[in-house]
């Protein structure tokens, strides 16, 4: 039988917070928590590129206490501010990056959905 790892983290609002910290989490030294309800749970980055520039970034989070979103785990995904013009050679390839983007993308959607489901 393997036990769940927990943390404690130092909150303005209730003091030192105990807490389950889930394996995919990558820590919590030196972040500043502030109030329970901003206790972020944070995954790997992983970074998503055309021509060495970055067109995505994801990561797994979760929110245990948030009192406006939901709080459980999902895959945070945020879009840059790549912006080009580009000839039909590079829109084509701009597209085949999307495509092992998403290949990609479905693959953190299978792992999501594995940690969803231990976690029931």
């Amino acid at each position: 039988m393997s036990t769940q790892q927990t943390i404690t983290l130092p909150t303005l609002d209730h003091g030192p917070v105990t807490l389950p910290e889930p394996g995919w989490c990558t820590g919590h030294a030196g972040h500043v928590t502030g109030h329970r309800a901003d206790v972020t749970h944070t995954g790997s980055e992983h970074s998503f590129a055309f021509e060495g520039e970055q067109l995505l970034v994801a990561m797994l989070t979760q929110h245990p206490f948030s009192e406006t979103s939901n709080t459980s785990v999902g895959l945070y995904v945020e879009q840059t501010g790549y912006a080009r013009t580009l000839d039909p050679t590079r829109l084509r390839m701009l597209a085949a990056a999307f495509t092992v983007h998403a290949v990609h993308l479905r693959t953190l959607a299978d792992a999501l959905a594995a940690i969803k489901e231990a976690g029931r």
